[in-house]
Parts: C-alpha cells; sequence; structure tokens
C-alpha cells in the first residue's frame, strides 16, 4: 500500500504534496557501510515550496526521516492556517 493512500483518507491535505527533488549527499566517508549520508527533500503542494533533510548511516533511513519530517510540516503548516484564519 502507497503512504499517500494510507494516509490520504486522515489527511486528505497530504494528496496536495508532491515530491519536487530528491538528493543523496555522503556526509562522511567510513568503511564499507559506515558512511554517513544526508537526504535532502524538497517537496511543494502548488501553493508552497520546502525542504526536509534525513541523515543516518543508512540511506533508507535518512530518506524516511526526511519524508515525514516533510509530511509534518505540511500537516502542521495547514493547521496553523486553520488556526490564524479561526482567529479571524
Amino acid at each position: 500500500m502507497h503512504l499517500r493512500k494510507a494516509l490520504g483518507k486522515l489527511y486528505p491535505a497530504l494528496k496536495e504534496v508532491k515530491l519536487k527533488d530528491y538528493r543523496v549527499r555522503v556526509v562522511s566517508t567510513g568503511k564499507g557501510t559506515d558512511a554517513v549520508v544526508r537526504v535532502l527533500i524538497e517537496s511543494g503542494d502548488g501553493e508552497n515550496d520546502w525542504g526536509t533533510v534525513g541523515v543516518s548511516e543508512n540511506i533508507v533511513e535518512a530518506s524516511w526521516k526526511a519524508l515525514v519530517d516533510s509530511i509534518d510540516y505540511k500537516l502542521l503548516k495547514d493547521e496553523a492556517k486553520r488556526v490564524e484564519k479561526a482567529r479571524g
């Protein structure tokens, strides 16, 4: 199951989020799999763009961290917008 499909029913605003760029950088070179990588994700929702970063020795984990931060950012941004609108 896709992450978007799984979360879309609870958080419909995530349907707007698109991955715009995905980059991997090796931060430190270690022996074998001890290298630390940094994953940079640029996302957008048609209105705003934002970037998030994940760092780990595991590229999948670093990617996951960056993706989760991107989703969290979108949800927090939309909630702040909703609260501001409710205040008047």
